[in-house]
């Protein structure tokens, strides 16, 4: 392969992973306003919401990217809203964890049911390995996102 067909092959991830990003803004947008939230109170109930169990606020400020101070705020809305409850940690009873609200999130999960939110027919023409190329891809396009990110706030670039 030459290096002009490697250079522009190259190119197309980056052309295509800003295309991505940019659609899902009103991918978001639209759920949220939905429900009544932010786009940013949705990430915040959304990503804890993978978690295996209910996360400090800290934890919610990490998986989000946002500060503290401004997951402290979003929880609290989401709080208001009856989407999150704060509990006391059994095992520490100085920490505060967050824990979705399991009816709110059957609400949110039935929503992008409706919405056709099964991604599963858009990989049923892949091989198993293409498949597993696109998680790999994904799951890489993630961490350097992550890391980009801490690069960017801590000023290193």
């Amino acid at each position: 392969m030459s290096q002009n067909v490697r250079s522009r092959l190259l190119d197309e991830p980056s052309v295509v992973s800003r295309r991505y990003a940019a659609a899902y803004a009103p991918f978001h947008q639209a759920p949220a306003d939905r429900l009544g939230l932010h786009p940013t109170e949705l990430r915040c109930l959304n990503l804890p919401a993978l978690e295996r169990e209910p996360v400090t606020t800290g934890r919610v400020a990490e998986l989000t990217g946002l500060t503290t101070g401004s997951a402290t705020r979003r929880v609290d809305r989401l709080e208001k809203a009856g989407h999150v409850v704060r509990e006391r940690d059994a095992a520490d009873r100085r920490r505060v964890l967050v824990a979705t609200v399991p009816e709110r999130i059957a609400e949110f999960g039935r929503m992008r049911e409706r919405l056709g939110g099964d991604w599963t027919p858009l990989f049923d023409d892949l091989a198993d390995s293409e498949l597993a190329v696109i998680v790999r891809r994904m799951r890489r396009t993630v961490e350097s996102g992550a890391e980009q990110a801490v690069r960017l706030r801590e000023g290193r670039v």
